[in-house]
């Protein structure tokens, strides 16, 4: 009998499904005290559950934090208004000064997954909208998929889409990539938006363009802020950052209508954060439903650029997109 035993226990554990290798458990992080740690022990993000729905930390595990954290608002919660507190978070586009700034600041409910974790808040009374994102870690790597989610409450339709703003850490390099170059007069059509705000300024010495590449860099010293969007059918953002690379990627739908006249993409910067986000597409929602903007991160040790130029870019940033969309 015992040998029957031990043989079904050996076939239960053949059969596990590889995502056991993903750890999710509760820890208290910088003041919160309900936040939750999701890793395959080579990278780890924590999720905040005191507020949110929030990605505080994502990293190497015992590495660096590539997200920006503001010190003096980790572990508050119920302030009255919105805390940019720092990490991934989901928003409302297009941006306005009331809904869009909803504040974030009470406990969301957090649901284990098989690989990685839910973090649903309550409807917004402000906005009759429900925001959740969802993790998903690669059993092995780097890799994590990332959905955020924003579900209609409300009793009329509404139409917005699902905005994911990811603010890294001070001090480093954001780069993208424009569609596919081509030659005049050979290419003679319009391929993409090159959207301004008003404080753009594209003089700023932060700014490099390549005839491939548009790259934004992050300075502690320069307090004027600077935004751009624009529209890539590959949608991807890469932040470089002593000697790490983080990497985000979003799918756009062909024909669909995003905002910011056009954009999928923006980036923005000021003296205290680099932000790298994309955006879904503007949806019309009955009540009930949900606008949903998926992104694949990842990240990666030993990128250092010295220069900005197609090249250099080539060299140190195509290969891990070739890696991630062979991943994904």
């Amino acid at each position: 009998m015992s040998k029957v035993i031990l043989l079904l226990v050996l076939s239960l554990m053949i059969a596990l499904p590889a995502c056991a290798n993903v750890k999710v458990e509760k820890i208290e992080y910088k003041g919160w005290r309900n936040c939750y740690r999701v890793s395959n022990s080579e990278v780890e993000l924590i999720v905040t559950s005191d507020i949110g729905p929030r990605v505080i930390r994502f990293g190497f595990v015992g590495g660096q934090n590539v997200f920006k954290e503001f010190p003096d608002q980790l572990g508050g919660n119920r302030e009255e208004k919105f805390q940019l507190r720092g990490g991934d978070r989901v928003w409302k586009a297009p941006e306005d000064p009331v809904a869009t700034w909803a504040p974030d600041n009470i406990p969301v409910e957090i649901t284990i997954t098989a690989n990685g974790l839910i973090a649903r808040a309550p409807v917004e009374s402000l906005t009759s909208l429900q925001k959740e994102i969802e993790v998903k870690m690669a059993t092995s790597g780097t890799d994590v998929t990332v959905l955020h989610r924003i579900t209609n409450r409300s009793l009329f339709s509404l139409e917005y889409s699902a905005w994911a703003l990811t603010m890294m850490a001070p001090g480093g390099i954001a780069i993208t990539g424009f569609p596919p170059r081509g030659r005049h007069p050979a290419n003679l059509e319009a391929t993409n938006p090159l959207v301004m705000w008003a404080y753009t300024n594209l003089s700023d010495k932060l700014w490099v363009f390549t005839k491939k590449y548009m790259v934004l860099k992050q300075d502690p010293r320069n307090s004027e802020a600077q935004k751009l969007g624009m529209f890539n059918p590959d949608t991807w953002g890469a932040y470089v950052l002593n000697g790490e690379t983080f990497i985000k990627r979003a799918h756009v739908k062909s024909g669909e209508t995003y905002p910011d006249f056009g954009c999928s993409f923006e980036m923005f910067t000021n003296n205290e954060f680099l932000e790298i986000e994309t955006l879904g597409p503007l949806t019309k929602l009955p009540p009930g439903e949900t606008a949903e903007q998926a992104e694949q991160w990842s990240l990666h040790r030993g990128v250092n650029l010295t220069e900005f130029t197609d090249d250099a870019i080539d060299t140190a940033i195509l290969p891990l997109l070739r890696a991630g969309a062979r991943a994904n």
